[in-house]
């Protein structure tokens, strides 16, 4: 009768860990009508700035160490800073005639300004999935419009088929891609989106040798995304050190979501 009780158990935690997963991945589906432009290929340059991400950049550079930690502390002084930065993007109504950087740039920067804005509204807190419906509740606002950073994530960014932008957005989590220290701007988001891609690939939050691919289960959560030109090994190969050979079975790491906080 033990054993039963205990396989049950097992069976139910392993169904609420893969319902966890699929929330996380399919959270929010619904684009409210923001537009999203397919990326297709290398993001060209363009030319003069729509918006000033300037006081996001600022916020960032002061509370953001550099291995992606964040000092939520300090980040809760300088609240109204914040608010500045989020009361000039909710005003912001993105449109067909903005060019694909600016608003990946925007996407961008709007889901990780407000996610640090929702850990400050509940900090302290252990982890950002001990908030109540963190992806799915509509409290991003841009223009009229709410939203939930789920549908910024799956009905906004990746419908617009980037896929390194899985690197870019930060889920305030220890195995999140880290968040970097800088505003994603228009301009320089091509370098921007390969520099955090490369580095998330080859840091320790994959385990990748020529017969052995133990990778974020980012990789497991979104394979779709990153299978448009071949197999989750292709993608990762173009910019892993070190290449994966061809057939090798991929495992998945653990995925810790404690608070990214800087201690």
């Amino acid at each position: 009768m033990k054993k039963l009780i205990l396989s049950f158990a097992i069976i139910i935690s392993g169904a609420c860990m893969f319902a966890s997963c699929n929330l996380i991945s399919s959270a929010g589906l619904n684009s409210k009508g923001l537009p999203t432009p397919d990326v297709s290929g290398e993001i060209a340059s363009e030319g003069e700035e729509k918006l000033d991400h300037g006081t996001w950049d600022k916020l960032l550079k002061k509370h953001v160490r550099e291995n992606g930690m964040v000092d939520y502390k300090g980040f809760k002084k300088d609240r109204a800073e914040l608010d500045k930065y989020l009361k000039m993007l909710s005003s912001q109504e993105p449109t067909e005639d903005w060019g694909t950087n600016e608003l990946l740039a925007y996407y961008i920067n709007l889901y990780n300004a407000y996610t640090v804005d929702l850990i400050l509204r509940n900090y302290p807190v252990k982890s950002i999935k001990d908030i109540d419906s963190p992806w799915t509740k509509e409290f991003v606002k841009v223009g009229d419009t709410e939203i939930s950073l789920g549908g910024i994530e799956n009905s906004v960014l990746r419908k617009m088929n980037e896929p390194r932008i899985h690197f870019a957005i930060n889920c305030a989590s220890i195995s999140c891609p880290k968040l970097i220290s800088e505003a994603y701007t228009a301009n320089k988001i091509e370098e921007q989106l390969e520099r955090v891609t490369k580095e998330f690939i080859n840091s320790d939050k994959n385990e990748i040798s020529a017969n052995s691919a133990k990778l974020s289960s980012i990789f497991d959560w979104y394979s779709k995304d990153f299978k448009e030109n071949g197999t989750v090994i292709d993608y990762v190969n173009k910019y892993a050190n070190t290449k994966i050979n061809s057939g090798v079975s991929i495992t998945y790491k653990d995925y810790n979501w404690d608070l990214n906080d800087a201690k």
